[in-house]
């Protein structure tokens, strides 16, 4: 039995070391973009998580999103999804050693609106909840909080699916200045 999960495992790292992953942007009617606070830590980002063995792209994103905030197909509208996978390489530190080496992950990206009430939402349908509290934020903010590592994949990700909400072209992307903070709407588990 051991050995079956270890070839599953294995069957989850490509043959370059990255892991099958997805990623997913949830907007809001005003055009805003969820954003989550892993919990436990003052890190930030978009929901995202593993795809299992011989599991399609969007049926992982369907299950990450009931896994991480609560919501079910009905709740949501996907708008689209990256063209292709995007990979980001983990730092050295983090890199895992054991066989197979896993030297990053490779997302697919999926863009959804939510048709629900912030109410519908909940981040402790699991066991370990990815996220402890979560706000809304402009499209280009993620940019500015998330762990160094992701900026390149995140500002690849709202390049390519701005179009899906912003037909008329996306606000400019505007540096934070010193102090600045997104003014947002928090929800805790």
């Amino acid at each position: 039995m051991r050995r079956k999960t270890i070839l599953r495992e294995v069957a989850l790292i490509d043959q370059d070391g990255f892991r099958p992953n997805v990623g997913i942007i949830l907007t809001n009617a005003e055009r805003r973009l969820f954003w989550g606070r892993r919990a436990g830590e003052n890190a930030w980002q978009f929901p995202q998580g593993g795809i299992k063995s011989d599991e399609p792209p969007k049926q992982a994103m369907f299950r990450e999103l009931q896994e991480e905030v609560g919501l079910h197909p009905q709740h949501v509208t996907l708008l689209g999804s990256t063209t292709r996978w995007l990979r980001y390489r983990l730092p050295k530190r983090f890199i895992r050693r054991q066989t197979p080496i896993c030297i990053g992950q490779k997302q697919a990206w999926f863009m959804l609106r939510v048709n629900c009430g912030e109410d519908t939402f909940r981040l402790d349908t699991c066991d370990r909840p990815e996220f402890d509290t979560w706000r809304w934020v402009r499209y280009w903010h993620p940019l500015q909080e998330v762990v160094y590592f992701k900026r390149r994949v995140y500002r690849q990700v709202l390049e390519e699916l701005a179009p899906l909400l912003y037909p008329e072209g996306p606000p400019a992307y505007q540096a934070p200045s010193p102090g600045h903070h997104t003014a947002s709407r928090r929800k805790r588990a």
